[in-house]
């Protein structure tokens, strides 16, 4: 992506992959090829993650099966965190743990107190193969922990127990979006 470009402004929006399609649930390929491919998908994912009003978007989401998240989220103090991550690791998740309000674009409409550390720190590269090291407090942290999740086959739904588990579950099912 070249610096100083609006992300997304050259990307097509993509559909959205909803719960219990199979690919939300794969653990995501390491992406071994950092050519135009990959900076059209990472352009794509912002296209679409800006339609959907989204702040995070793993590639999984779009039906793209590689290890890539794309974010445009603030933090508890209203800081703005743009930008992307190939092959993301996330090597700090700690601080406290605090329950606080997660979505998710691919169950649209539905919310859950999910608990989050409230600071994370992700390595990975960008499409240039640059390294890149992402620190997040607060908002931007549960961010970042929420993408990696996705690019490990999980769900914000998987952190949930008892009565907020079954309570979203429930609405899932009767979403008109639900299969």
């Amino acid at each position: 992506m070249r610096h100083g470009s609006i992300p997304g402004a050259r990307g097509r929006v993509r559909p959205l992959i909803l719960l219990g399609d199979r690919v939300l649930r794969t653990p995501c390929a390491e992406v071994t090829d950092f050519g135009p491919e990959l900076a059209r998908l990472v352009e794509d994912m912002f296209a679409t993650m800006y339609a959907a009003q989204g702040v995070g978007l793993a590639a999984n989401q779009i039906g793209e099966s590689l290890r890539v998240f794309v974010y445009d989220c603030p933090d508890d103090e209203e800081v703005r965190h743009l930008g992307h991550v190939v092959n993301p690791r996330l090597v700090e998740a700690d601080g406290v743990v605090l329950r606080g309000p997660e979505g998710c674009l691919s169950l649209p409409g539905l919310e859950a107190g999910t608990e989050r550390y409230d600071h994370a720190v992700v390595e990975g590269c960008t499409a240039d193969g640059e390294p890149v090291r992402v620190h997040g407090t607060g908002w931007f942290a549960r961010c970042l922990q929420h993408e990696c999740d996705h690019l490990d086959g999980g769900l914000y739904v998987d952190r949930l127990s008892g009565r907020r588990h079954r309570r979203v579950m429930r609405q899932a099912a009767r979403a008109p979006w639900s299969r």
